[in-house]
């Protein structure tokens, strides 16, 4: 059987969208309305995306978790696509936030490492299923969610890589050699917080050994390298 199409949106059907009418709220309250619901759009949708990838999601699946009529959906996002951007950017906002925090901070590099890994760590365990939706869709099956976080992790290289060049070791370096340092770091940090979400207790002590391991031996090996 043939799904029907999505109603397209409605905003006659929504007392919000209506400023004269003798229902709607009052301006203060149409816009807290309207962020609670693109809230519970987001949640239903990365509720529902723990058990599939989003190519295989329907706005009417989305909208029913959320409490919302499919037409509502419409007055948030455009399609599914845009709202799987929108997810990435709340993915990536705060461990680029903590990680950032770490690097601009003093300290020997062996201890910048530590506090790394405990950050991605900590950021796993408070938000499990950003990091599954970030696993499944890194290389998922919607081009435009694959380009944003593409896009976010190369500003994540981008913003590291600034702050490598006030560090003493790499302060000197040409730009794109602190880049590619850079994106080295980011590529193990995305990778950890992917491998330590589906792990076990044991599993994760294993994962944070391994890692800094990792980090030190990049770290290890930039202190000695020469620009060609």
């Amino acid at each position: 059987m043939t799904t029907p199409p999505d109603p397209a949106p409605d905003p006659s059907s929504d007392p919000a969208s209506d400023p004269g009418s003798a229902s709607a709220p009052a301006p203060g309250a149409r816009q807290a309305q309207k962020r609670a619901s693109r809230r519970a759009l987001l949640d239903a949708a990365l509720g529902l995306l723990e058990r599939q990838n989003l190519s295989g999601l329907g706005v009417r699946e989305v909208t029913r978790a959320a409490g919302l009529s499919p037409a509502g959906f419409y007055r948030h996002f455009a399609d599914l696509a845009e709202l799987g951007v929108v997810l990435v950017e709340e993915s990536l906002a705060n461990l680029h936030v903590m990680v950032r925090a770490v690097f601009a901070g003093s300290g020997e590099a062996e201890l910048l490492i530590d506090r790394s890994v405990e950050v991605i760590a900590a950021h796993v365990a408070e938000h499990p299923a950003y990091i599954r939706f970030l696993a499944r869709e890194r290389h998922g099956g919607v081009k435009p969610v694959r380009d944003a976080v593409a896009a976010e992790l190369a500003r994540f290289a981008e913003e590291l890589a600034g702050l490598l060049a006030v560090q003493p070791d790499t302060a000197d370096w040409p730009a794109a050699d602190r880049r590619m340092l850079a994106e080295l770091y980011v590529d193990r940090m995305v990778s950890t917080a992917l491998a330590l979400v589906e792990a076990d207790a044991g599993e994760r002590a294993a994962i944070a050994r391994t890692v800094r391991t990792q980090l030190r031996l990049i770290n290890l090996g930039s202190r000695h390298w020469r620009a060609s």
